[in-house]
């Protein structure tokens, strides 16, 4: 089941993302993401339920991240499963972004 909706835990907002993150939600995903960098200077983006993510997907993440950096704000990536984490790390993204289990 998809599912993109945006939590307030603290100082973070957390988007929380399930299922597959492919062209036909990421744009949603992207709108997601962004609004809540609008919302709070402390922005997670929880990819523990997604089963799998395209290109557009990591697209998403990596326009989040550079809107974050450019502001100065904090941009993370909270607890990627396994496919996530193969995707990031084909691409060489796990490098570039700041992957975390916890919020703590």
């Amino acid at each position: 089941m998809k599912r993109c909706q945006t939590e307030d835990r603290g100082d973070y907002q957390v988007v929380v993302l399930s299922g597959e993150v492919d062209l036909s939600w990421s744009q949603q995903v992207r709108r997601e993401v962004l609004d809540a960098l609008k919302l709070s200077d402390n922005v997670a983006v929880d990819l523990s339920a997604v089963s799998y993510i395209d290109s557009s997907g990591i697209a998403a993440l990596v326009e989040g991240f550079q809107q974050a950096r450019g502001k100065g704000q904090r941009f993370v990536l909270l607890s990627a499963s396994q496919p996530v984490m193969a995707v990031l790390k084909l691409a060489r993204l796990d490098k570039v972004f700041h992957l975390v289990d916890s919020l703590d």
